[in-house]
Parts: structure tokens; sequence; C-alpha cells
């Protein structure tokens, strides 16, 4: 009976440590996210850009943003900064803007406070950066080469990119 006992609870930690593991992407982002602001795919943002002008705003710390962005994303930053108000007062109300961090948690706090501000067609990149990057679509340095390098933010989200070079400094 005891090893009976010890194989079922060996089994059962097993069981509960995979289905932790398996985590999905939808699953961190209904965990962290309202999906208040409309989520874009990166194929949906790919083909967007190429149709029509739209503003794609990069909020990841700078650091983050230098060693690779999407391109012709401009970095906004966090934070309420000065830089915030150049770019955005010049940015018509009904404007398609586009916002994007690593995953997709931190763009959509600032998705809702573009949209406090009058925005209106603010939407989300899913799954961020990663997403974008783990699609096969390029990224750039700060000097605006093509990169496999992308800031993975922290150890805990690292998992979330499975294409490309994690840089965690």
């Amino acid at each position: 009976m005891q090893i009976k006992g010890e194989l079922f609870f060996i089994l059962f930690i097993s069981v509960i440590t995979a289905a932790q593991s398996q985590e999905t992407l939808a699953d961190l982002l209904g965990k962290y996210n309202s999906h208040s602001v409309p989520y874009i795919s990166p194929e949906e943002l790919a083909q967007q850009s190429k149709q029509e002008a739209l503003l794609l705003l990069d909020v990841r710390d700078k650091i983050e943003f230098e060693v690779s962005h999407i391109p012709k994303a401009i970095h906004l930053g966090s934070d309420n900064s000065a830089s915030h108000h150049k770019i955005l007062s010049s940015t018509k109300k009904d404007a398609p803007i586009v916002v994007y961090c690593s995953v997709g948690v931190r763009s959509e706090k600032m998705g809702l406070r573009l949209e406090k501000m009058g925005f209106n067609n603010v939407k989300n990149l899913y799954g961020g950066i990663f997403e974008w990057k783990n699609k096969g679509y390029s990224v750039v340095d700060s000097a605006g080469k093509d990169t496999q390098n992308v800031h993975v933010f922290s150890k805990k989200w690292k998992k979330w990119l499975k294409s490309g070079t994690a840089v965690l400094e």
C-alpha cells in the first residue's frame, strides 16, 4: 500500500507541474488584462501597417526599446513624461494607434490611459513584441538594423519568447 500511495503522489505532482508549465499566452493575458483595449494580432498589424499610416507606440522601458523594437515604432515608455505630451499632442484623437510591450500587459494599461485622454482608435498588440517575434516578424536595434535580440523584461517573462535571442540586462 505504501508504494501505491507514493506512486499516486508522484503522478499527482507530475500532472500538476505539467499543467502549470502549459499555461498559454491566452491564460497569461486573461490573468493580467481586462481585455478592455481591443487586441490586434501580429498578422493584422503587419498587414495594416502596409496599408495605412498608424502610430505604433512601444511602451517598454528605454533599455528594452534600445535592444530591439518593431520597425517604425516610437518609444513612448510607460511613465507620464514630456515625451508623451510631445508625441500625443500632435496626434488626432481618431488616429489609429497600436501600443505594445513585451507580452501585452503594460500596453493595455497605456491603452486605457490613451482612451481616457480621448483617443478612440487604440489597439493592443496581442502578445506584444514577443509574439511579433515568435510569428517571424523582424525587429530592429537602436541603430535600425535587423536583430535577433529581444529584451525579455524579467526571467519570469522569458519563457514567452520562443524565437530570437533573449536579452536580460
